[in-house]
């Protein structure tokens, strides 16, 4: 396994991140493809065992019980807890981003991790009802209290994450340190603007969706998985560009041949190739683990990445909110925990 850094924070974390939205007990009306405690503790247990030490969740994964497996596969490994980097999240609650919201959700998060504190705290989407300085100062509370070492923030617009960053260093307090965006080969928006702005205030990219999905894993657009069936919100992510992204993942399928690797691969790969620090996989089983180890091992050429992006076109916004009242973008709509 190969490691960087967290951003400014210097935590050292793997190159690959597991992503914990494949853990938890299945919901009928939400997300029916998810694995129980002894497949997730297979998966954490062969993560870990070669080299994966970042494990990213959210405390409305799953309702809560993908914090609940994590906390559980953890302690029955008995993997020390100094050496497990763990991400959570918060917004998608009552309260949203408010400071009461914050301080109640970490309490909760930390409980059904089973741990006393979180590596990297991230706020899951912008909350427009709340004020920046509510938000940043309740945050900043919280690693002055030790219930968090670093602090994150996922799917937004970059003026907004701009701002932020900026009342935290106008005001003293703690600045984020990663962004969770939507990146990937099909996808590539946050190449104009968020990224940069990223890069300006070293803040390390660990992006999910690397796989777009799934769809970068296959030389076919449709699948008949459950996930692929079921999944109602990777379907408003992708779908209506179906078209114009096919030729994309014809290169993919190109490329990943004349490597002699799966296609998930070369779509890996092409993250590193691109500087991201640590993709997010999603995994339901050990073999995916070891697919995106190897991929690792994989280092494509400045030709090879110019031809993997040549197709791209410009996309419509997928991930983040709109302001109330307006119609929220593809991909951002999940349930409130209960």
């Amino acid at each position: 396994m190969e490691y960087t850094t967290l951003g400014w924070s210097g935590i050292e974390i793997s190159k690959l991140c597991l992503g914990g939205m494949s853990f938890g007990e299945p919901s009928p009306k939400f997300h029916q493809w998810t694995i129980g405690p002894k497949e997730t503790e297979d998966v954490i247990g062969y993560a870990y065992e070669n080299g994966i030490n970042f494990i990213d969740t959210a405390n409305c994964y799953a309702f809560g019980t993908s914090e609940e497996y994590i906390g559980r596969a953890l302690k029955r490994l008995d993997i020390p807890r100094d050496k497990a980097v763990l991400a959570s999240k918060v917004y998608f609650n009552e309260g949203r981003l408010s400071r009461a919201a914050i301080l109640r959700e970490i309490d909760g998060t930390l409980e059904r991790l089973g741990t006393d504190y979180l590596d990297l705290y991230i706020i899951h989407r912008f909350d427009y009802d709340t004020p920046i300085e509510e938000t940043m100062e309740a945050l900043d509370s919280l690693v002055k209290a030790g219930k968090v070492r670093a602090l994150g923030a996922s799917e937004m617009y970059a003026y907004q994450f701009y701002n932020l960053q900026q009342c935290a260093k106008y005001n003293g307090w703690t600045p984020f340190t990663s962004m969770q965006c939507h990146y990937n080969l099909l996808y590539r928006e946050d190449e104009r603007e968020m990224i940069p702005v990223c890069r300006q205030f070293d803040v390390a990219l660990t992006p999910y969706s690397p796989l777009a999905s799934g769809h970068l894993t296959r030389p076919i657009w449709d699948f008949d998985s459950k996930r692929s069936v079921t999944d109602t919100t990777m379907q408003q992510k992708y779908d209506r560009d179906h078209e114009r992204d096919m030729p994309i993942v014809d290169r993919v399928a190109e490329v990943a041949q004349q490597h002699n690797v799966p296609m998930a691969q070369i779509a890996l790969a092409w993250h590193w190739a691109r500087g991201v620090e640590s993709p997010i996989i999603g995994c339901s089983k050990p073999a995916r683990v070891e697919d995106g180890i190897q991929a690792l091992e994989i280092t494509l050429s400045d030709e090879e990445v110019a031809y993997l992006e040549e197709p791209y076109e410009a996309h419509e916004l997928v991930g983040p909110l709109g302001r109330p009242g307006e119609k929220e973008l593809a991909g951002t709509t999940e349930p409130t925990k209960n």
